[in-house]
């Protein structure tokens, strides 16, 4: 499917958040990733597409991917994405996975986010505002940088527990110091593929059942 750019937008240092509208609706939950194609010279061996969770809400009308820039280090496929102007054209495919809301809404949730890991969380609190659904939340949020924060606004007006770490290694042992009755939760882990593998091992070697483990990695990010 085309998908046609209208907006960039920097929410944080190094972190843009892309605008498309697309040649029909789509039809997506919160949470859920597509894949993009674009086409361009010389590609790396990462080659011309990239897999994207959404950041924005199936309640929006356009659908937004956010990415952090990594300058010279960043891949072509980044610095040609970082390069399109209003108007460009991308290809996606309609959007999929399972790293979604449960269907119980009395479920206590454990959301952990490393750096760009925050995008699925952004997609579910937006619908939650948007549709005026209430869930517990708790969402602890690790960044190298204050100032790569991003999605201030919406995380503070969501009814949520907030925990950011700045500066911090998200190891198990710092996580589960901040959950509270953590058997009793549904936790959620999105961020590097590095971090993801890891805490879900340890978490699992804590006495954490699988089923209570929900998991999104971003490839090609080796820390957050």
């Amino acid at each position: 499917m085309q998908a046609t750019l209208l907006t960039t937008t920097e929410i944080a240092k190094n972190i843009q958040t892309f605008t498309f509208s697309t040649e029909y609706p789509l039809s997506y939950v919160a949470g859920q990733f597509i894949e993009m194609t674009i086409p361009h010279e010389n590609p790396d061996e990462r080659g011309i597409k990239h897999w994207f969770t959404l950041s924005s809400s199936p309640t929006e009308e356009n659908i937004s991917i956010t990415t952090k820039f990594f300058g010279e280090k960043a891949s072509t496929f980044k610095k040609t994405l970082f390069g399109l102007k209003p108007g460009d054209d991308v290809q996606i495919t309609a959007p999929e996975g399972d790293f979604t809301l449960p269907k119980n809404d009395k479920q206590p949730l454990v959301f952990i986010a490393g750096g760009i890991g925050i995008t699925p969380y952004r997609s579910m609190l937006q619908w939650l505002k948007d549709t005026k659904s209430q869930r517990t939340i708790q969402l602890i949020y690790g960044v190298k940088k204050e100032d790569e924060l991003a999605f201030r606004t919406l995380i503070q007006l969501s009814h949520l527990s907030f925990t950011p770490l700045v500066g911090k290694r998200l190891t198990s042992e710092l996580l589960l110091s901040q959950i509270k009755n953590v058997q009793e939760q549904l936790i959620y882990i999105s961020g590097p593929e590095p971090m993801v593998e890891t805490l879900t091992k340890e978490f699992q070697a804590a006495g954490i059942e699988a089923n209570a483990i929900k998991s999104d990695y971003f490839p090609n990010y080796s820390d957050i």
